[in-house]
């Protein structure tokens, strides 16, 4: 039998540990499929007398991760620390320049220097695979890199970040407001008490970073994504969608423009109730590709979790022992194009609006001039006179002149059009707050 495959793992988080107690358990399974065992040879965490829920008494422990990522006793580097610098970046280029293969479940490091990274991978000769840097279980890298590889792929989008899926799930379901849910999620462990990441969109940004390189041969390019977060989005808007046939999700998305470059966006957006992303519901992700002969395939499973995302750490381990070579964005670095952004005003789409109008004469014939001069055609309109907060009103109707909640389907038009138009109707001091523009994605 060929001499064990020897691991060294810095970071023993969740995931760290998921990934010993994986290999722990399926260890028999493993040796007679490969022909080899794989061993956790040594082992790098912050805090060695931390109860952990894994056996490690035959690792060699490191202090310093960079040490461990040098060290002639392990073949597979495997970082687990998270973060786009410090211990996290210096530990994997150490390892790749010391000829080391690399496994990270880092989307941050691989959004920020990818490209890099995979130079130094090529000039070593080593592997650098990063599975469970994107939607956890899901094996979309291995399904890009390796399946879809014969297509030419058009367009690639999903849900990417559990916690924002779970709090517009919850919104949805249970007609809860977003601060009341977001703190659920919080006690729950899905948020940070610093939501910013996850709320912001930036985690789905990083996400679809990776994902957009590999889709279209591009440089990793984080800064070219157009981000927005769910931070505004309210229990009317959840609403309103219900009653118009959509659901809310925030939706990582790629495509090639019809300029020649990549439209890459993150942002709350509505989909048809009868699609399948719509029914993708609490913290499980969602990837869907499009692809010029398979059409259209969709993966869903679990996005984050130890077992979960240990898996894909595994899988990626796996192919090394195995013998797999791919480049890490599937073609050598001298061959990735340079990401040639299109610009978000270049965007087509049709668009849901919510305005919350002065009820005045004029306003409306105000707003319709406004989409007009700008050719935005609408579809719908609906509008919903505010409930009045005076004592004694009549509830539903509202007192006259109180604010109407005016909710807009466009058709098609561009997103230069849209905000045009939006800016010119907050201008013109006919509403009483900022409007809500909510792009409707077609599936």
């Amino acid at each position: 039998m060929t001499a064990p495959l020897k691991l060294g793992i810095a970071g023993l988080g969740t995931v760290g540990a998921g990934l010993v107690r994986l290999l722990t358990d399926n260890r028999e399974h493993l040796t007679i499929a490969l022909g080899r065992e794989i061993v956790v040879a040594a082992v790098s965490a912050r805090d060695r007398s931390k109860p952990r829920d894994c056996d490690l008494s035959k690792a060699v422990w490191f202090d310093d991760p960079v040490a461990l990522a040098m060290s002639p006793d392990i073949d597979i580097f495997v970082e687990l620390i998270g973060g786009d610098e410090g211990p996290a970046r210096v530990a994997v280029e150490a390892a790749l320049k010391a000829g080391r293969h690399v496994v990270t479940a880092n989307k941050a490091l691989l959004a920020r220097h990818g490209v890099a990274l995979a130079g130094l991978a090529e000039e070593s000769h080593c592997a650098l695979d990063f599975e469970a840097a994107v939607a956890g279980g899901i094996p979309i890298i291995k399904t890009l890199r390796e399946s879809l590889l014969g297509n030419r792929i058009e367009r690639i989008y999903g849900i990417l970040n559990g916690t924002c899926n779970f709090i517009l799930t919850k919104m949805q379901e249970e007609s809860r407001p977003f601060g009341e849910v977001l703190a659920e999620a919080q006690r729950l462990g899905y948020a940070e008490a610093d939501p910013t990441f996850d709320i912001g969109g930036f985690d789905a940004a990083h996400k679809l970073a990776i994902l957009t390189s590999l889709a279209f041969g591009t440089e990793v390019a984080f800064d070219e994504i157009h981000v927005e977060g769910i931070e505004k989005i309210t229990q009317a808007d959840i609403t309103a969608a219900d009653e118009l046939g959509y659901r809310i999700k925030l939706l990582g998305v790629a495509l090639r423009a019809p300029s020649g470059g990549i439209e890459a966006r993150v942002h709350p957006t509505m989909v048809p109730k009868h699609s399948a992303i719509a029914e993708v519901s609490g913290v499980t992700n969602c990837v869907a590709v499009d692809g010029d002969r398979v059409g259209t395939l969709l993966l869903v499973g679990p996005g984050a979790g130890s077992e979960a995302t240990a898996s894909a750490v595994a899988s990626d381990i796996i192919d090394i022992a195995r013998g797999g070579g791919v480049p890490p964005f599937i073609v050598p670095v001298a061959h990735l194009k340079p990401h040639r952004r299109a610009e978000i005003g270049e965007h087509q789409g049709a668009y849901y609006v919510r305005l919350s109008v002065y009820d005045k004469p004029g306003a409306m014939a105000a707003i319709a001039k406004r989409m007009g001069d700008r050719g935005v055609s609408l579809e719908s309109i609906v509008q919903r006179r505010t409930k009045s907060a005076l004592p004694g009103a009549s509830g539903g109707r509202g007192a006259p002149g109180a604010p109407a909640t005016v909710t807009l389907i466009t058709h098609e038009t561009t997103e230069e059009a849209i905000r045009g138009a939006l800016e010119a109707i907050e201008s013109d001091g006919n509403v009483s707050e900022k409007p809500q523009m909510i792009r409707i994605e077609a599936m």
